[in-house]
């Protein structure tokens, strides 16, 4: 206990000392850096080219530390700025697929507007409303009907190809039944080997060609059209490409592009003008056949003519 006492009596005192001294050094340097003389600037001068270029050590961690403010300052800017820009980004994506889906439309109906079909077939064009969303039945809604003056029957086309016929017509919309359907049966032409067939949708994207006469007849990239048979569709609508599916049978690609119906026109295809009466015969002309009968009696009497008589020759030989 003594002897932490005389070591508590020996530290006070040198502590206030140090302090004393530390005073009196720093208001001495106040004091020189205060006076102003030519003599006292030397001073100054010397005493910082002694003392100021051996402190870099001191000064490194005040260095670092302010880089390190600087550079999270500077992280921080970089991190808003990246921000922004994904905002912008976002924006863009979303105005860049707006004007996807406007290109798309516009083309579609450019492409409409170029295609040509028979003269007399006028057409009324259509937005897609809905489809029926049933794995079982591919259909679609378009927002035209009666009003419009739509007949259930009618084909469908998109910008390109055929898309299927009005299977139901409201007042101010109409369900078009695609060729896809199982239950589409419509007749078709290949013009490349000259044949018939009726091609039949299955629920799949690709419908099979049916009833064809002669199948190795048809190649792979035929092209396939309707044939007008039965007033069911007009002639000559392009329909697609046949290729062999796996099945090896023959299906169709449709030239349609069933991924994005977004307007179809709707073909006014006036059905045949139909006989009710049936008209009489229409006999040949009397001079025709009166001339007809001369040259075959003048051919019947030539043919005669030429013929040897055997009874007289015979009698002939034995008189003699």
């Amino acid at each position: 206990m003594a002897r932490n006492r005389d070591d508590q009596d020996y530290i006070g005192p040198l502590r206030r000392l140090g302090v004393a001294v530390l005073v009196v050094i720093l208001l001495a340097l106040f004091l020189i850096w205060r006076i102003d003389s030519p003599r006292m600037e030397r001073f100054r001068s010397a005493l910082v080219d002694r003392f100021v270029p051996s402190f870099d050590w001191a000064m490194a961690p005040v260095t670092k530390l302010t880089d390190m403010v600087e550079g999270f300052q500077s992280y921080s800017r970089i991190y808003e700025q990246n921000q922004e820009l994904r905002r912008e980004l976002q924006q863009m994506k979303a105005w860049k697929e707006a004007a996807v889906q406007l290109e798309q439309q516009n083309a579609k109906l450019l492409a409409q507007n170029k295609v040509r079909l028979d003269p007399k077939l006028t057409s009324v064009s259509g937005r897609v409303l809905a489809d029926s969303g049933s794995p079982f039945r591919k259909s679609v809604l378009l927002n035209v009907g009666k009003r419009d003056g739509i007949v259930d029957g009618w084909a469908t086309m998109d910008g390109l190809g055929l898309v299927g016929r009005i299977s139901g017509v409201g007042s101010s919309t109409s369900r078009v039944l695609l060729l896809t359907d199982a239950s589409s049966r419509i007749p078709v032409s290949i013009p490349a080997s000259g044949q018939n067939a009726i091609l039949a949708g299955d629920n799949s994207p690709y419908p099979f060609v049916d009833f064809l006469e002669h199948p190795d007849r048809v190649r792979p990239g035929d092209r396939v059209i309707s044939s007008g048979d039965g007033g069911v569709f007009p002639a000559g609508l392009l329909v697609g490409q046949v290729f062999q599916g796996r099945d090896k049978r023959l299906r169709v690609r449709l030239a349609a592009d069933y991924e994005r119906l977004d307007f179809l026109r709707v073909l006014r295809s006036h059905p045949a003008e139909r006989i009710e009466n049936a008209g009489g015969l229409i006999a040949p002309d009397p001079k025709v056949i009166e001339q007809e009968a001369a040259e075959k009696a003048r051919s019947e009497a030539a043919e005669g003519a030429l013929e040897p008589d055997d009874g007289s020759e015979d009698g002939n030989g034995g008189n003699q």
